[in-house]
């Protein structure tokens, strides 16, 4: 079924939202806001339904030339049709609404976004999706598994540009994903995933790490088992399957941020949750007499042990925020949180409630979830003093942020 639609707000996600002639909500990638579109339906549910749009009848005044020719095929980008400012603004009235509908915070005290300074180009991290029958790099269609092979993208650091083009693959090879990652002095990485324990077999010339990974197991194929990133002056080991921000400038104004706002001093104990490589942990372990870092990931806590190698104040716990916390004997003055998507399980809010710090700090890089738990945390007694969105990602939907409750 077809249908002429009034397009009226950008929804978290990347879809543009209308209605239907029955009423019921319609969700349609790669729209704006002001547009008539003709949609077809996608998907169709009892309250709403998805679609995609055949043909823009009227354009808002505010849409632009995307910069990519995959733009609106691969699912990777979702703003490229919107100026950079309005990217901004659209980002921080939906951070505003989340809070609102799902947090039922009713004044959210949203700070200015924070703009990246490079909204192109910005990515120390790409992953690609395989198509299988031609061995090509690619990413997947919105809402679907099929790869769309591209030849070029916007995202990707200088470094990892100049090369990924050359990488091409077998057909059916066991290879599921590849990322690229780039570090200091342009140094690059290629990682392998597949299902498969074998290594693939590999024809490369150029000095570059290669590392296979499988399941959560690393082997080193060509070159280190790292790579250094280099945040405000400070060097960083990243192992293969470890997590660090992709954006390397926008982590830097994060960091400054949190040592803008967080008052630490040599009695301080800091409780560094979801520490991953000691990202946060390393700038404030010389201001704060005592750091306890809690990470699941293996191969992120050894890092960690290495980055944070010249400080006696600093304890780590390897394994989930919600088997640790509760069992902490610490009192942390400040916890830091910087969970996954999923946000913070109820346990391990019901485990920071129960240690009762003065100060919560809390990175999210979705405001869905940071709603939850920003409701969570005001019905224990705490306050949200402000949120900053800071703009990790340009281009897409993506939104981070750092909010700050007090007790």
């Amino acid at each position: 079924m077809e249908y002429e639609v009034s397009l009226t707000t950008l929804t978290y996600g990347g879809e543009t939202m209308g209605r239907l002639p029955d009423g019921r909500a319609v969700f349609v990638p790669f729209g704006l806001p002001g547009e008539k579109v003709r949609v077809r339906l996608t998907e169709e549910k009892k309250n709403f339904a998805r679609g995609e749009i055949v043909d823009i009848l009227e354009p808002s005044k505010d849409r632009i030339q995307s910069r990519c020719r995959h733009f609106g095929e691969c699912g990777g980008c979702h703003y490229q049709n919107l100026p950079y400012e309005k990217q901004l603004s659209a980002k921080m009235d939906i951070l505003i609404d989340q809070l609102r509908r799902i947090g039922k915070i009713e004044n959210p005290p949203v700070q200015p976004m924070t703009a990246c300074p490079t909204p192109w180009n910005y990515r120390n991290h790409v992953q690609f999706s395989l198509d299988k029958t031609t061995g090509k790099l690619g990413f997947q269609a919105p809402g679907s598994n099929k790869v769309v092979p591209v030849s070029e993208c916007h995202l990707p650091a200088p470094a990892i540009d100049d090369f990924w083009h050359q990488l091409e693959f077998e057909p059916e090879t066991d290879v599921e994903r590849v990322s690229l990652r780039a570090g200091k002095d342009d140094d690059l990485m290629l990682v392998l995933e597949s299902d498969s324990p074998e290594a693939p077999e590999l024809e490369i010339e150029a000095g570059i790490s290669i590392a296979h990974v499988y399941e959560d197991s690393a082997v080193i194929i060509a070159g280190n088992d790292h790579i250094v990133i280099n945040v405000l002056g400070r060097d960083f080991k990243v192992s293969a399957a470890s997590f660090f921000q992709v954006n390397t400038v926008m982590a830097e104004k994060m960091v400054e941020h949190l040592l803008a706002y967080l008052p630490v001093s040599a009695s301080t104990t800091l409780l560094d949750v979801y520490c991953g490589v000691g990202l946060f942990s390393a700038f404030f372990a010389s201001k704060c007499g005592r750091v306890i870092g809690i990470e699941a990931s293996e191969s992120s806590c050894e890092d960690l042990a290495v980055n944070l190698d010249e400080f006696e104040n600093v304890e780590l716990y390897e394994g989930f925020a919600e088997d640790v916390i509760p069992h902490l004997e610490a009192e942390p003055d400040i916890v830091l949180v910087d969970p996954p998507r999923a946000g913070l399980d109820k346990s391990a809010v019901d485990g920071i409630l129960k240690l009762s710090p003065s100060l919560i700090a809390y990175v999210s890089c979705d405001p869905s979830t940071l709603a939850r738990d920003s409701a969570r945390f005001i019905n224990g007694g705490y306050k949200l003093r402000e949120v900053t969105p800071f703009d990790l990602f340009p281009q897409t939907y993506h939104i981070e942020s750092i909010s700050i409750f007090e007790k």
